[in-house]
């Protein structure tokens, strides 16, 4: 068993059948089959430090589980929510050695095996590096992948010396000698952080972006309504206003209202075509009151409850 989840039910034993939590249910029905969902953490910010952001983030996947395995059920949607989250499997976090490369690929390879099935993937970073080792999952898989990242910075910014970090995932994914990144879109760019260059790059390598002031309902829901096998969505929690979302690595004035993100999280969930998703920049270092943490897990709640709404092949 996962240790953060084992620890949450020595902590919280069951007195009232009424009252079950997310913690309480969590991967109880698995069996020899597959599990509907997996969640993997990725404790790391080593790119954060070599991208002079604030480090922190290595805490965050325990820190957004705290409060994820705390949630209720949803009963709007019933006992379909119950039965994904008794079906969803939480391998815990990969392990670190402060080797950033190879946890990357490690991250890769314990995802690998999943992209394959009828699985959904949730991955909990750390730094936005996380979302490099994500995409090697794909490679490893061999499965050809569109990118959908959310966030107030492009993340194509030039290696140092050599080296990945949180400001060049995409880069890398881009550039990946596999060419399994077929379209690479970033929505919610702030047009003061942004440098030309950087948006020019992504225009150059076939992808696109929007700015946070370009952003409705309407139009997160034309991003995710498409019928793609496989798209990887990103969630920056940095994409979101500072004043909801404080605890990040890289804090963004002008950003996101929560509410479109709690919005995002379940269209995202919905739309068949996400095959998998990762959450990150979250700092429980400098997250005031947990919000951050809070909403990060609120929003991977409100993933599992779009979830819901897809058929079971």
């Amino acid at each position: 068993m996962n240790p953060a989840l084992g620890e949450f039910r020595r902590k919280n034993l069951l007195k009232d059948p009424d009252d079950r939590r997310i913690g309480h249910l969590l991967g109880c029905a698995l069996g020899d089959g597959l599990p509907r969902v997996v969640i993997v953490g990725f404790p790391c910010d080593e790119g954060v430090r070599r991208n002079g952001g604030r480090i922190g983030a290595s805490e965050a996947p325990d820190a957004i589980r705290k409060h994820f395995y705390r949630l209720a059920l949803d009963q709007e949607t019933g006992d379909g929510f119950e039965s994904l989250v008794e079906n969803t499997l939480d391998l815990g976090n990969v392990e670190i050695s402060g080797d950033l490369e190879a946890a990357q690929t490690e991250l890769g390879r314990s995802i690998a095996g999943y992209l394959g099935e009828d699985v959904v993937l949730v991955v909990l970073g750390g730094g936005h590096e996380t979302s490099y080792g994500h995409f090697l999952g794909y490679v490893e898989a061999g499965i050809p992948v569109e990118i959908l990242n959310w966030d107030a910075h492009a993340d194509v910014r030039p290696l140092e010396e050599g080296l990945g970090h949180s400001g060049s995932p995409f880069r890398q994914v881009l550039l990946h000698p596999s060419g399994l990144c077929h379209s690479y879109r970033v929505v919610g760019l702030q047009r003061h952080s942004n440098a030309p260059s950087h948006l020019a790059f992504v225009c150059e390598h076939g992808g696109s972006f929007l700015f946070s002031d370009e952003i409705s309902e309407k139009r997160i829901s034309q991003l995710l309504d498409s019928g793609r096998e496989s798209l990887l969505v990103s969630l920056d929690m940095d994409v979101v206003d500072q004043s909801f979302a404080p605890g990040v690595s890289a804090p963004a004035v002008g950003g996101l209202a929560q509410d479109l993100i709690l919005g995002l999280a379940v269209s995202a969930g919905k739309s068949p075509g996400v095959k998998s998703f990762d959450l990150v920049e979250v700092n429980p270092w400098v997250d005031e009151s947990e919000r951050t943490s809070r909403l990060a897990a609120v929003t991977l709640w409100k993933f599992l409850s779009g979830l819901v709404h897809r058929p079971v092949r």
